[in-house]
């Protein structure tokens, strides 16, 4: 993946131009993919905006053409055919244009609403397939943000800037041509302002894509900051540390203040210039048509059409400058979003994966060396056979790999080098639901989703029925907890299982892990935050979840081990001590002294 489309650096703010024009070409690339499907509609709406702006365009003609010939014949001889007829046309053309104008509206609006469901949708199913690698870096309130403020900018864009922008665009350019075909000469003084009018444009156009960019960048900051908080909140209630929030936050939310403030400066100053051109145009205009109006050169009614020319052709800049608010605010938005979907999973689906469809469990590290992006190496050419059926304890400190090595087997990350092999199949050629069949992870963080316990039992097998999940329930000894609850199987766990204790959250996932019924199970610090009469009620279900299958048990208490039939003793990401549990507390090894250490702390 390239490092310009990458969105680990997506909030500097500082690219050069080779990286502005990737990233600009990038958002281009999204938004043309999502217009694709809608492309019908598009020019439907096209060619209703451009019907509706010409009808609206020939409105000071036909009031020139009502003073300048109309009116004349209708005082002159009493012949008021041509006042009603013109009446009546300027009348039908406004109606029409209007009507025009309320279908754009409805097209428009259906545009938008399709493009963002369908950016919606492939933003979560983006961020869902990419790799675990992706998601311990990119934190959670810059993806929240992506979801919501991002897409709530876009929509902005698309569902008012986008329309001003094309009125504007075509009121101005039909305007224009209608008042060189009426008066060229009012034209050429509206092209000699245009100069400075270009100036103003292209001054406002790069001042404002830089403030929005940077308004972006500092909103996410604030997201982030919030979510985070919020996130964290026990850890912040333990350790007081809602004062430095409160100035860490406010220091952020005053940048984005100051953003603000330099953004409303910026309209402070373009408005009121915009107004300066506008009036000095229609000064000129008014002045030279008088001159020529005495002379006999030109006609009242023409004058009058020329002057309401140049206001037309003015008003719609200030909906362009909105425009242009939006786009700026919408196109940086566009570049976070776009960079989201362009990263790469860096634990790719296999091109031609391979079915194994009955799984042992047979597990062999093949000189594995593996490193976290461009840190330091965590396996260095480790190799390991874990036959089928065997469980083994992982021990060492931490930063020894223990999880590393889990992450590797669960395919959360691909070895740098070597291969991970399950049954003498290549993971990384291994298919994916076949993968996701055999090995199964239980974490100690025990997620559980709002939804029902019987729901949460049943995510690794979404058809079970309720007497497979009660089955599971009652084998790790989490019938009796389920059956207190209000409303058993059927009570809601609330927000992250809010109503069930941690402990009660960890037996849930046992029962989903053995409802699964893996090939190979691993349970990273699964018991950590159990209390010691569950962890003994676990350490029985654990021998009916573990039997006939491979277990790697990841664990720093060591009651948890006595259950392993080997133990491996990690140090650096090798392997120092390898043995029954049984032999290596006989002997005078690592393993032994933690041991030991170990029944020391219990008397």
């Amino acid at each position: 993946m390239s490092t310009v489309t990458g969105t680990r650096g997506e909030d500097r703010n500082d690219y050069t131009k080779t990286e502005s024009r990737a990233i600009r070409q990038r958002s281009v690339r999204l938004l043309f993919s999502l217009m694709k499907p809608m492309l019908p509609l598009v020019i439907l709406g096209a060619v209703v905006i451009v019907v509706s702006t010409l009808l609206r365009v020939v409105g000071p003609t036909l009031i020139a053409y009502g003073i300048n010939v109309a009116l004349p014949r209708a005082v002159d001889a009493a012949d008021w055919a041509p006042a009603f007829g013109i009446t009546a046309l300027y009348i039908a053309t406004g109606g029409l244009g209007a009507a025009l104008m309320g279908w754009f509206v409805v097209l428009s609006a259906r545009i938008t609403q399709t493009i963002l469901l369908d950016l919606r949708t492939r933003i979560f199913r983006h961020t869902q397939r990419l790799s675990l690698e992706f998601h311990e870096t990119y934190t959670s309130g810059r993806i929240i943000s992506r979801q919501t403020s991002d897409l709530d900018s876009i929509r902005e864009l698309l569902d008012g800037g986008l329309t001003q922008l094309v009125q504007g665009a075509l009121y101005g350019v039909f305007t224009l041509i209608m008042l060189f075909l009426l008066d060229w000469r009012s034209g050429l003084v509206l092209l000699a302002m245009a100069i400075p009018l270009a100036v103003l444009m292209r001054w406002f156009y790069i001042e404002s894509q830089r403030g929005y960019r940077r308004s972006r960048v500092v909103s996410a900051k604030v997201i982030v900051q919030f979510v985070e908080t919020m996130t964290g909140i026990r850890a912040v209630k333990a350790f007081r540390k809602e004062k430095r929030n409160d100035v860490e936050f406010g220091e952020v939310s005053d940048e984005y203040r100051r953003v603000n403030l330099r953004l409303v400066r910026l309209f402070g100053t373009f408005e009121p210039a915009l107004i300066l051109i506008s009036n000095v145009t229609m000064a000129a205009v008014l002045l030279w048509g008088a001159f020529r109006v005495v002379d006999g050169g030109l006609l009242i009614g023409s004058l009058l059409a020329a002057v309401m020319y140049i206001r037309n052709f003015f008003s719609p800049l200030e909906d362009v400058a909105t425009f242009l608010n939006s786009y700026q605010s919408a196109s940086a938005a566009l570049e976070k979003v776009s960079g989201v979907l362009e990263e790469e999973p860096s634990v790719p689906d296999p091109v031609k994966p391979v079915d194994l469809w009955e799984a042992r469990g047979g597990i062999r590290f093949d000189g594995v060396e593996f490193s976290y992006g461009a840190g330091k190496t965590v396996l260095p050419d480790f190799t390991l056979d874990i036959p089928a059926g065997q469980t083994v304890a992982l021990v060492g400190t931490t930063g020894a790999g223990k999880s590393t090595l889990a992450k590797l087997v669960s395919r959360f990350y691909d070895p740098t080098r070597g291969a991970v092999l399950l049954d003498g199949v290549d993971l990384r050629e291994l298919h994916p639901k076949d993968l996701r069949r055999a090995i199964v992870m239980v974490t100690q963080e025990a997620y559980l989703f709002s939804g029902t316990v019987a729901d949460n039992i049943a995510l690794g097998k979404p058809d079970a029925s309720l007497d497979e999940i009660r089955a599971a329930a009652r084998a790790v000894g989490a019938d009796a907890f389920i059956q207190a609850l209000p409303d058993g199987y059927d009570t809601d766990v609330n927000k992250r299982g809010g109503r069930v204790s941690a402990g009660q959250r960890q037996l849930i996932s046992f029962a989903r892990a053995f409802l699964a019924n893996p090939a190979v199970l691993i349970l990273d610090e699964a018991t950590a935050s159990l209390d010691i009469p569950s962890e003994r009620q676990v350490q029985e279900a654990l021998q009916t979840l573990l039997a006939d299958r491979t277990a790697i048990i990841i664990a720093h208490r060591l009651s948890t081990v006595a259950i392993a039939d080997r133990v491996l003793v990690m140090e650096h990401g090798r392997i120092i001590e390898d043995d029954a549990p049984a032999a290596l507390i006989a002997g005078t090894g690592k393993f032994a002294q933690l041991h030991a250490a170990w029944r020391e702390s219990l008397v």
